[in-house]
Formats: C-alpha cells, structure tokens, sequence
C-alpha cells in the first residue's frame, strides 16, 4: 500500500510519481485512447506503473465477487485499470482536501482498508482496477518524446466528471489550442 499527499499547485512537464497523463488526442492505441492514467509509481530506470481514471466497466466489486457480502465494499465501482493483468484487481482510495490544495491518496490498499475509509473517514472515494498500465524501462520516456502524452498534476474534476469527458476537461485545461483536435472526428475521411 501507498500513501500520497500531494499539493497540486506544482506542475511540470515530465511524468512523476503521483502525476497524471493526458493521451494526446491523435494517439491512437486503443488502450489508451483518450485516457487519462494515474502514475503510481515512475522510475525512468525500472519503468512506470499507472491506472487508466476514466474508463468505467459500468460494475461493482460485488458484481464481480458475487460471494462478496459487505455491502459497503460491494458498491466500490469498478474501472479498466489497464491492459496489464485485466484479471488482477487493484483498490485505491483519494479524497481532495481544498484547504490545503492537496490530495490524499490510498494506492494498492486491502478490501478492509477500503472499508476502513468509507465507514470511518470524511470524503474519500474508493475504485477498483481491474488491471494496469505498465512501461518498461524508458518506454514512457520515449512516448513522451514522441508527444504521445501530456503530464499534469491531480484535480478535483476527477472526482467530479466520468469518462471521455474527464479527457476534455483535463486537456483543454492544460492546453486550450487542443480543442480542435479533441473534437476531430477519429477518421477524418468521414468529416
């Protein structure tokens, strides 16, 4: 399990641990289409390890473990972590903290830490992954030279917003010339 606090009032340009990517809109892997991924873990040397935010399997834990009897932990809902080990699955828990501008995060946790939070803690939020997104070593550093990806920190839209349009959102953010290339149809032949 990890524990990230982090104040989102720092922004770079390179991936790092607690970071998010935003898939550039002419990135066509259909994995990562329009996704926005949490970097759990990033070492330019070992690799990266993220989770896709914004692809919902439209389920809950207790759909997938149906002998699951806590109702509490069978209402988590369920993502598309990412096309590594789609059969694993990974809880995370976060809770936006205005006060201080800062995110509170719970990565790898246990189905009693989960419960944990949502019984006894104000505001946090818990998804299950079903899978991850991995990189090997430099692989991310590559695609970021490619322009595959854009990095910017956590935000509060997150938690508010679902799907494609957590996406937009973070992307126009980050950059608003994008807005055309975010509403350009996938084939342009089609236009």
């Amino acid at each position: 399990m990890r524990f990230y606090q982090q104040n989102t009032s720092a922004e770079g340009d390179a991936p790092a641990t607690g970071s998010l990517l935003i898939a550039h809109p002419m990135l066509q892997d259909p994995h990562f289409r329009r996704t926005v991924i949490f970097l759990a873990s990033h070492d330019s040397a070992e690799g990266t390890l993220g989770l896709v935010m914004n692809r919902a399997m439209n389920k809950t834990l207790g759909e997938l473990e149906t002998e699951l009897s806590n109702p509490t932990l069978a209402a988590i809902p369920l993502y598309e972590g990412g096309p590594v080990a789609s059969d694993k699955l990974i809880l995370a828990a976060w809770r936006w903290v205005p006060e201080q501008g800062s995110l509170q995060l719970y990565f790898g946790i246990d189905s009693s830490k989960a419960e944990h939070l949502l019984k006894n803690e104000t505001g946090y939020q818990v998804r299950g992954f079903m899978g991850h997104a991995g990189w090997t070593e430099g692989q991310l550093d590559f695609e970021m030279e490619q322009q595959s990806w854009l990095v910017a920190s956590w935000s509060p839209e997150l938690m508010e917003e679902e799907g494609e349009q957590i996406w937009r959102n973070m992307l126009l953010h980050k950059n608003p010339a994008m807005r055309l290339l975010i509403d350009a149809p996938d084939d342009p032949s089609r236009n």
